[in-house]
């Protein structure tokens, strides 16, 4: 039986009475060019970056992204654009009654995964081996977000929204997220390189606005209930009974509600975004369920399987032809020809002289969809045909 929590009379009342939309006139946002994207009543400062977001020549291939399931062909499944929305919609909920910058969350929210690579988690991790072993720097989606919004596509976005960015990886739960300063451009940018050299640094970041842990923490929520809902979908789980009934409900809309209910009540008037014990063990013992059941499933891990060399073949063919000047490849059509042609309308980018051969193979591949992928590595293995099938509609 779904038990739906709801915030106490007092707490109500007392947001109610509080509440007032303060932040529409504000201009806090920090930018690399103080003297753009200037805010308007109708157009405030970080709502620039969410249209920038949405504008961005990258922000459509969230279409066809794998959330977890990839190769099937159904309408039903979560895919990653769905996933930012949701992100999005969450975060905005708990924002708004804790008062904080609605706008600021959504930019926060909408652009977090826009340096994703195909496959999910699966295809991350191959291209960070890949870009371990010729550049000696990691690879991280969230830092990668980072780099596609404000180094491949020059979009002024502000530094409050950028660290949001950078720090949203839900993956280590906390039971209390707290902010950590951030004073300029220069001491954001040392954050990101080491990001890239040091082992680890990538699970300590700390955002430096509320709203940024707000995000955080429902990149979490957002995915928990909902990979369970597209597991079932799939068949990936046999039946949903492997899941335990805890204090936060067993299903995604509860799960949601709940998590959503106990974070305004401990976060409320602090100066941390919180939520209690119980509610904190049953969400780590949801997430851990979710590893044992779905995300380690003899379905997920042979797809694995097979897509790790296709990673590296891929690779390697791109890198060739970039360093023989192949420019009949798809990485000088289809990604240097793309960057120059909507790179024109940002702030001056000379990509393609600032980039380092590997740095521009890591980025194209990264941006690749589902589908481009499997298409590209057809297309310059003509006699090598994927090994991957999609399960059709009708099956």
């Amino acid at each position: 039986m779904n038990h739906y929590h709801s915030l106490s009379p007092q707490l109500q009342k007392k947001i109610c009475e509080d509440f007032r939309d303060s932040y529409i006139l504000e201009n806090t946002a920090i930018r690399r060019d103080p003297n753009h994207d200037k805010p308007s009543l109708w157009r405030s400062c970080y709502l620039r970056d969410v249209e920038k977001i949405m504008h961005s020549p990258y922000y459509n291939r969230y279409t066809d992204k794998t959330q977890v399931f990839a190769f099937y062909k159904n309408d039903d499944i979560s895919r990653r654009a769905f996933h930012v929305q949701l992100v999005s919609r969450i975060a905005r909920n708990i924002g708004r009654m804790l008062g904080l910058n609605l706008d600021l969350i959504e930019a926060i929210a909408l652009g977090h995964d826009i340096g994703h690579t195909p496959f999910g988690h699966a295809g991350e991790h191959f291209l960070n081996q890949l870009s371990m072993e010729y550049t000696g720097r990691q690879f991280h989606h969230n830092v990668h977000s980072v780099r596609v919004l404000d180094g491949i596509f020059r979009h002024n976005i502000s530094l409050q929204t950028l660290d949001g960015i950078l720090c949203h990886n839900g993956e280590m739960e906390q039971k209390e997220y707290r902010t950590a300063p951030l004073s300029d451009f220069s001491e954001f940018d040392h954050k990101v390189e080491t990001c890239y050299t040091t082992e680890g640094a990538v699970k300590k970041l700390t955002p430096s606005t509320k709203e940024g842990c707000v995000v955080k923490i429902c990149d979490l929520i957002a995915y928990l209930g909902k990979d369970r809902q597209d597991a079932l979908k799939t068949e990936t789980l046999p039946s949903e009974e492997l899941f335990s009934e805890t204090s936060l409900g067993k299903y995604n809309a509860v799960i949601i509600n709940n998590l959503c209910v106990n974070i305004i009540e401990k976060s409320y008037g602090k100066d941390c975004i919180a939520m209690d014990e119980d509610a904190f063990s049953a969400l780590s013992k949801i997430k851990e369920e979710n590893y044992r059941f779905i995300y380690g499933s003899k379905r997920v891990k042979e797809i694995e399987a097979l897509l790790k060399p296709m990673f590296r073949e891929l690779y390697e063919k791109l890198r060739k032809d970039l360093l023989k000047n192949r420019t009949n490849s798809p990485i000088f059509r289809h990604h240097l020809d793309f960057i120059a042609e909507h790179g024109k309308y940002y702030r001056q980018n000379n990509y393609r002289e600032e980039t380092s051969p590997d740095q521009t193979v890591i980025d194209y591949i990264a941006s690749m969809t589902d589908d481009y992928f499997i298409e590209l590595y057809e297309y310059l293995f003509p006699h090598q045909k994927s090994p991957l099938t999609y399960t059709p509609y009708f099956n």
